[in-house]
């Protein structure tokens, strides 16, 4: 089986059910936002959450992607910073507890979290994210040996805003003769590292990950669909999710349209991440194309029946039954 390292962010999500709205309010938290809040805010509403029974669990985009691949049988492995602190121990256990193998590096900052806010009344959901110890890690910290026995590398587009950093990651990936991904991650991300994207993803990366709003920020061309075109032509696989309504993938001349997996949605708080492990699963085991992009799909569309980003084992097992039979076909 091949092999996958992650870079992200690590950050810790805790889920927190309000009686009210009066915490939101007391920190300015506009309902159904998401804020960045600095470390004092950040200590001071952990330090209010601790005695509410909230829920933790690891989170940030790569580290997603790497847990799905984990539990699907991949070899996975994960680079990021966390604090020395209670989160940072947590997010640790956490991966670990799914078989990941964490080369996580210690910051002088509290680690990095996302807070999220449920409101009983509508279920609506508020996040205040404070980064942390997340944004410590920097082009020193990385070390060859971190990337060797390693198949696959995919980064989150989170941190390409740190453009010293990833340039160093990919070119150690590179030299360990890693196939390279990425997941744009945000529109905005998108936006203000335009030029610098451009340029990692025509030098080093393999497989571009980008939903709508991310295409067309990246391509200026409003058609996912063409916009997809635009994206292959500079790497080897093109991905552009439209949400319920599918995904295309493109290889080439190769192009095939995949319709979204049936599923009664709550929530598509990682959707894309776990579509990404899917796809770069069936990818590590040969599958063509189609079944890459369909692999992906059946992963989101159980991750959109919870709320948060991880898959509960019923629906692991569901997905694992249908990814088998979908292999048995090609």
């Amino acid at each position: 089986m091949k092999s996958i390292l992650g870079i992200g962010n690590a950050l810790t999500d805790i889920l927190a059910i309000l009686p009210d709205s009066s915490l939101l309010e007391r920190f300015h938290l506009p309902p159904g936002s998401m804020q960045h809040v600095d470390m004092e805010t950040g200590d001071e509403i952990w330090n209010m959450l601790r005695p509410l029974g909230v829920h933790y669990v690891a989170g940030g985009s790569a580290a997603n992607t790497i847990t799905c691949t984990s539990i699907l049988g991949m070899p996975s492995g994960y680079i990021g910073k966390i604090g020395d602190d209670e989160l940072g121990l947590l997010f640790k256990s956490d991966e670990e507890q799914y078989g990941v193998k964490c080369t996580l590096l210690k910051g002088t900052h509290s680690s990095g979290r996302s807070m999220v806010f449920v409101t009983e009344a509508n279920a609506e959901r508020t996040f205040a994210v404070y980064l942390g110890a997340a944004l410590e890690l920097v082009p020193e910290d990385l070390k060859p040996e971190y990337f060797e026995g390693y198949d696959y590398f995919h980064i989150e587009g989170y941190l390409v805003q740190n453009q010293a950093l990833i340039r160093k990651a990919v070119q150690m990936a590179k030299e360990a003769g890693c196939t390279i991904s990425i997941d744009m991650a945000s529109y905005n991300v998108v936006e203000s590292n335009n030029a610098f994207l451009h340029d990692l993803v025509g030098k080093y990366v393999d497989i571009v990950f980008a939903n709508e709003t991310e295409s067309k920020a990246y391509t200026k061309i409003s058609d996912p669909r063409l916009a997809l075109d635009e994206i292959a032509r500079q790497c080897h696989i093109a991905v552009v999710k439209i949400g319920k309504n599918g995904s295309w993938v493109k290889s080439g001349d190769e192009v095939h349209f995949i319709e979204s997996w049936p599923g009664t949605a709550v929530d598509a708080t990682g959707a894309g991440d776990t579509y990404a492990a899917g796809f770069l699963y069936a990818h590590s085991l040969g599958l063509p194309l189609k079944a890459c992009g369909e692999t992906g799909s059946i992963i989101a569309a159980k991750v959109v029946e919870v709320i948060g980003t991880k898959i509960d084992i019923p629906r692991w097992k569901t997905a694992k039954a249908e990814i088998r039979d979908l292999i048995s076909r090609y």
